[in-house]
């Protein structure tokens, strides 16, 4: 995916109130999770300012609800409870290095 977003729109940004077209991978994926009763939530900067954060949830659970048929949890913010985190900009550290995970060494 060449989008920095989960929902590619093929249009560019279009402001926090507009989410695109599922990534079908991730959608399979979560509806998989989600079938076998596994707690799932979307996680995005889209809720992290106040001032948008109403009306960019309603956006995200009304999408759920066409492509999930539910309506998941919608944070901005990482839990102690989390297992994993799925991200298409996050790089994996190895706990208490900061060793990147995929082997790749770090620019300077």
């Amino acid at each position: 995916m060449n989008d920095s977003r989960p929902f590619p729109d093929g249009g560019g940004w279009r402001g926090v109130y507009h989410i695109g077209r599922p990534v079908p991978m991730m959608l399979e994926r979560v509806l998989r999770w989600l079938k076998k009763g596994d707690q799932v939530a979307i996680v995005t900067a889209r809720v992290a300012q106040e001032v948008d954060r109403a009306a960019a949830t309603d956006a995200i659970e009304a999408w759920c609800l066409k492509h999930l048929g539910q309506v998941i949890p919608v944070t901005h913010s990482k839990d102690f409870g989390m297992f994993e985190l799925w991200d298409d900009r996050a790089i994996q550290v190895i706990k208490n290095t900061g060793e990147r995970a995929d082997g790749f060494l770090e620019e300077t």
